[in-house]
């Protein structure tokens, strides 16, 4: 991977739609060399995917908090995420450090559809308890990739 390759990226990040000629304008390469080298990035595994970003308000998913979840004995990560792949409310999960074995963010529509999905957590056999705090305000927000 060459700077191009890192400003194709940085430019696929700005904007997933943007065509291989605005592109290549910026970069300095044709819009089928552009394409050759994002078919490049696909086909390494540099770049997973395509995709789109859907503001909550609009999606109807306006309550959002943060689970931090505490197992019986060792659960392999794996195994939740097994667990949380199953709970749609579920936008994000990783296991952490410190006395909580995961944490993980949800989003639903209200307070009751958030209490069924934890109660869908609560339920697993490895999971001991949790511990949630509910979003008030969002007051930053970037993607990973920023």
């Amino acid at each position: 991977m060459d700077n191009i390759d890192r400003s194709i990226l940085d430019r696929l990040r700005q904007n997933a739609r943007a065509g291989y000629g605005d592109i290549g304008s910026v970069v300095g390469l044709s819009a089928s060399a552009v394409k050759r080298r994002v078919d490049r990035l696909v086909s390494d595994g540099v770049i997973r995917g395509f995709t789109i970003h859907v503001d909550p308000n609009i999606d109807g998913a306006t309550t959002e908090a943060w689970v931090e979840i505490f197992c019986r004995g060792t659960v392999s990560p794996d195994e939740l995420q097994r667990i949380l792949s199953g709970v749609p409310e579920v936008v994000y999960a990783g296991t952490v450090t410190g006395s909580a074995d995961a944490v993980v963010q949800m989003r639903s529509r209200d307070i009751a559809s958030l209490e069924a999905a934890l109660e869908k957590v609560r339920l697993a056999p490895n999971v001991d308890h949790t511990r949630s705090a509910i979003v008030l305000t969002r007051l930053v927000q970037r993607s990973p990739d920023e």
